[in-house]
C-alpha cells in the first residue's frame, strides 16, 4: 500500500469535506429563505385598500401605535401585543353574514392556539358607537372568547378606520371614518413580533384557516 499517496491526498479530502459542508450550509440557507413568509409593505397591496397617504411606501411598514378598549374595559394597545405574533381583523357584532363564519373560524384558531403564549388575537368594532364594552363582553362570551388571548375591542371610529386603511389594509376605499361611513371586511391580517403583515386571508374560508396555521409554523421558525 502506497502510503505517501494517501499523504499526499489528505489536503484534497479535506479541502472536499470542508467544501460540502460549507455547500450544504448554504443550500440550507437558501431553501430556509425560500420558505420565509412575504413581508407586506403598501406597494405589494391594491391601491384599493391602501390609503393615499402611504400607497408609495416599499418597506419598513408596521403597524402603528394603537389604544382600544376590550371587552372588559381594559386598555388594549400596541404593548399589549408586544413580543406576540397575531392576527386581526374587523367586524361588528350585529353582522348576520360573513361575520359568523370569520367569528367562527377566529374561534377555532384561538382553540387551536390556546396554549401557544406566542399567538394571540385581535378584533376591531367597525361599529364602536352601537358596540359598546357590555355589547362587546356579551359577544365575547357567546363566542367563547378567551380573556388575554383574543381581544375583541371599540374605540373612536376614525382611529379604527386609520388602522384598517393605513395599517393593515383591510378594507376598500369607503369612507375614512366619518359618522356615515361603513367599513366590512372578510380579511384576516396576520402580524408578527416587529408588527409587520406577513399575510392575508379569507376569514370566511376553512381552507384559509388551514393556510394560517401552515404559514404559522413557517413564521414561527424565524423566532426559533
Amino acid at each position: 500500500m502506497d502510503l505517501g499517496f494517501f499523504k499526499k491526498s489528505i489536503p484534497t479530502l479535506l479541502f472536499l469535506i470542508v467544501f460540502s459542508i460549507i455547500g450544504v450550509t448554504v443550500f440550507y440557507q437558501l431553501m430556509s429563505q425560500d420558505e420565509r413568509l412575504k413581508i407586506y409593505n403598501p406597494i405589494d397591496i391594491n391601491p384599493r385598500l391602501v390609503d393615499i397617504s402611504v400607497k408609495n411606501l416599499k418597506k419598513n411598514h408596521t403597524i402603528s401605535d394603537f389604544e382600544l378598549t376590550n371587552q372588559n374595559g381594559e386598555k388594549i394597545t400596541n404593548k399589549t401585543y408586544e413580543n406576540k405574533i397575531y392576527i386581526a381583523d374587523f367586524f361588528f357584532t350585529r353582522c348576520q353574514a360573513i361575520c359568523i363564519s370569520m367569528a367562527y373560524n377566529m374561534s377555532e384558531l384561538q382553540e387551536y392556539y390556546k396554549n401557544d403564549d406566542d399567538i394571540m388575537f385581535l378584533s376591531h368594532s367597525v361599529t364602536p358607537i352601537i358596540d359598546s364594552v357590555p355589547v362587546l363582553k356579551e359577544y365575547a362570551i357567546n363566542k367563547g372568547v378567551i380573556d388575554g388571548k383574543w381581544n375583541i375591542t371599540t374605540g373612536p371610529k376614525k382611529h379604527i378606520y386609520d388602522l384598517a386603511r393605513k395599517n393593515y389594509f383591510a378594507v376598500l376605499d369607503e369612507g375614512n371614518g366619518d359618522e356615515n361611513d361603513f367599513i366590512h371586511t372578510e380579511q384576516f391580517v396576520l402580524i408578527d413580533k416587529e408588527r409587520r403583515i406577513r399575510g392575508f386571508y379569507d376569514g370566511t374560508e376553512k381552507k384559509d384557516m388551514n393556510k394560517i396555521k401552515k404559514d404559522l409554523i413557517m413564521l414561527k421558525r424565524e423566532y426559533d
